[in-house]
């Protein structure tokens, strides 16, 4: 298999993406894929850094413009250092979140301005687009219960980020805004029900991808 393909799944809080980008993960390589996988905000160095700032509960507050900003940062510095060369270099790309994240988080249920999103996405993608979106699609009170329980599990103190800590209207806002994107792009997207079981969500991804990119 030649050629980088560029692969990311959205979804809002709880809803499986970092398992199933890890089946998908383990799927590609056992068909000879070569391929990396990162995430969003993240995936380089700088943009952990932020990463850092963005999800930190005690960071004080600040504008969805500003939020945005500072994602866009943190994405240009990812596309640049990681997806970018990747691609170039015939490596497929999975990624836990990408732009769609921003249309859905800061636009969708934050209220920043689609033109302005727009413009921003003109300077930092730089056609960066991807070839195939999933999205996990989950009830916002199921997915705000799996994170919590998950935080419970997880971290010492159970500690949330501050997405998480978001009321259920946002994420409510945040699920509507994620389906309308994939309603707007149905060449690039599946939705998945992420209430099913992880067995079933797997093979639902691997049939999508396999189909799409012609694997075996």
């Amino acid at each position: 298999m030649t050629g980088g393909r560029f692969i990311t799944f959205e979804g809002g809080e709880g809803a499986g993406k970092s398992t199933q980008i890890a089946r998908l993960s383990d799927r590609l390589s056992a068909a000879g894929v070569k391929q990396v996988t990162t995430r969003e905000p993240g995936g380089s160095p700088l943009a952990e850094r932020i990463r850092d700032l963005l999800l930190d509960p005690h960071a004080g507050p600040r504008s969805a413009l500003t939020e945005t900003l500072l994602f866009m940062a943190a994405r240009s510095d990812h596309i640049e250092t990681v997806i970018s060369p990747a691609l170039r270099a015939g490596t497929w790309v999975l990624s836990d979140r990408f732009a769609d994240s921003t249309r859905a988080y800061q636009g969708a249920a934050d209220g920043v301005p689609d033109r302005v999103l727009t413009a921003l996405e003109g300077i930092v993608l730089d056609n960066t687009i991807p070839d195939l979106t999933v999205l996990l699609d989950l009830p916002a009170e199921e997915g705000l219960r799996r994170a919590h329980a998950r935080a419970h599990d997880t971290l010492p103190d159970g500690a949330q980020d501050r997405f998480e800590l978001r009321d259920e209207d946002f994420h409510e806002r945040l699920r509507d805004g994620f389906r309308q994107i994939a309603r707007n792009a149905p060449d690039r997207f599946i939705v998945l029900d992420a209430m099913q079981d992880v067995d079933v969500i797997s093979a639902s991804v691997w049939d999508a991808v396999s189909r799409r990119f012609g694997l075996s």
